[in-house]
């Protein structure tokens, strides 16, 4: 054999020989077991403890909602508080490394009140008092027993045309309550004067006006074919310049029911304002991935600058505009709440709407930059 090929022939040999060693098996934990407790003191909390053989620590994951808390440790034990009623999924993994477990998965029923006797919801989603780079300029969280007139004016009757969209309502004042730290606002069948319903609109026109910042208003809604209930602003000059020059945010509105283009799990977040002497219009909607907007509480926000205004429900982000060439979008505007019943866009009540029909609002506040 030719001496040079010999010596390839033992070089790959060794080296084969050297690089052969059999690879250590994993040996993988064993016996995974979990128990899981409900705290009968505290509503929503859930405790887990989890056992097994071989493994060098846990990790525990809460589903909860859209989110998906992750606790970590050697101890195998984690709580997690839900707050909302509902069936949720733990996983329990067993691991010697981070890629090397073992699995369980339970399945977690939380069952809670859901309203109180004011037919309140007891759940849902929350947003901070503060917000870093952000100053609290206005808030209002309904304490008291009557709505704070220095801050908030009631629009009575039927407007023009049913306020502009042909509405069926008459807006009382009587209709706003405030109790026990929230704003309600009632949609009754109720003949008075010449209409079907009532109900209420308050606003905060020459009292509370914003020129960009972060608005949050946590609120449940009403339900229903021909319930219109709104969360939104209107620019300070609209008394000179009239609808739609003056600029109008919708944070929120609901065209409930189930016919073509109604949903109770739908909101809207648009814009108006007049473009060459005509009315221009844009929005997105956004749904819930199951139940609907009158079970529990949510956050609908805006968040505007001088460039963009982009909405929110429960910090999801569902629309964004550009509003750097709309000079509508650059000038203060107010609040307003109401109920609307009836009218051009959600149609008007039938045999399947069902009253009273009511929207609690917890708080609204505003954010500007510091």
């Amino acid at each position: 054999m030719n001496k040079q090929i010999l010596a390839y022939l033992i070089v790959f040999l060794t080296l084969t020989s050297c690089d052969d060693k059999p690879v250590e098996k994993v040996v993988l934990p064993t016996n995974l077991q979990t128990v899981i407790i409900q705290s009968a003191s505290e509503e929503g909390l859930v405790n887990v403890t989890a056992t097994a053989y071989d493994e060098n620590y846990f990790t525990i994951y809460f589903e909860d909602g859209e989110e998906t808390e992750k606790v970590e440790n050697i101890e195998g034990k984690a709580s997690h508080t839900y707050i909302n009623p509902g069936t949720y999924t733990i996983r329990t993994r067993a691991h010697v490394t981070p890629n090397e477990y073992i699995q369980k998965i339970d399945t977690v029923i939380i069952d809670m009140e859901s309203k109180d006797e004011n037919g309140i919801p007891l759940h849902g989603y929350t947003t901070p008092e503060t917000y870093d780079g952000y100053n609290l300029v206005w808030s209002d969280e309904f304490d008291g027993n009557k709505l704070n007139e220095s801050d908030w004016n009631f629009k009575i009757g039927t407007g023009s045309n049913g306020w502009g969209n042909n509405e069926s309502q008459y807006y009382l004042k009587e209709n706003t309550t405030v109790k026990d730290g929230f704003l309600t606002i009632t949609a009754r069948q109720q003949i008075y004067n010449t209409s079907n319903y009532t109900s209420s609109r308050i606003t905060t026109q020459n009292k509370r006006s914003f020129k960009y910042g972060r608005i949050d208003i946590r609120a449940a809604l009403p339900k229903g074919q021909g319930l219109w209930p709104a969360l939104w602003l209107l620019g300070d000059n609209i008394t000179s310049i009239s609808w739609p020059a003056c600029g109008e945010i919708d944070i929120m509105e609901l065209v409930g029911g189930t016919k073509p283009g109604n949903s109770d799990r739908v909101v809207h977040g648009t814009l108006h304002w007049e473009h060459n002497g005509n009315h221009a219009e844009y929005g997105n909607g956004h749904t819930l991935s199951s139940g609907d907007f009158s079970e529990e509480f949510h956050v609908f926000s805006i968040i505007w600058d001088n460039k963009y205004i982009r909405w929110y429900r429960d910090d999801i982000l569902f629309s964004t505009v550009d509003i750097s060439g709309l000079s509508a979008f650059h000038e203060k505007f107010f609040a307003i709440f109401n109920v609307a019943v009836g009218g051009n866009w959600p149609g008007y009540p039938d045999a399947t709407s069902k009253f009273p029909q009511k929207m609690h609002v917890d708080y609204i506040r505003v954010f500007q930059e510091k």
